[in-house]
């Protein structure tokens, strides 16, 4: 019998991967995201996490981002 899982396909670079899996390792185990690890930059996630991993991700480049003094 097969069983399939509905969920997202994220492809991204490896210090974003890390970025991810750390976040997942961080939620409790009811809200990890994380279905399956397919290699160091991809990913098969829960589809309803998008936007809270968009929303971190987004968050962590403004920290993360230089702006030239005037």
């Amino acid at each position: 019998m097969v069983n399939a899982t509905k969920g997202l396909f994220i492809s991204c670079d490896i210090p974003m991967a890390q970025f991810i899996v750390n976040l997942n390792a961080s939620m409790p185990a009811s809200q990890k995201f994380i279905i399956h690890v397919l290699d160091n930059t991809h990913f098969f996630v829960q589809p309803h996490a998008a936007e809270m991993i968009r929303s971190a991700i987004s968050e962590f480049r403004d920290q993360n981002s230089y702006d030239k003094p005037t």
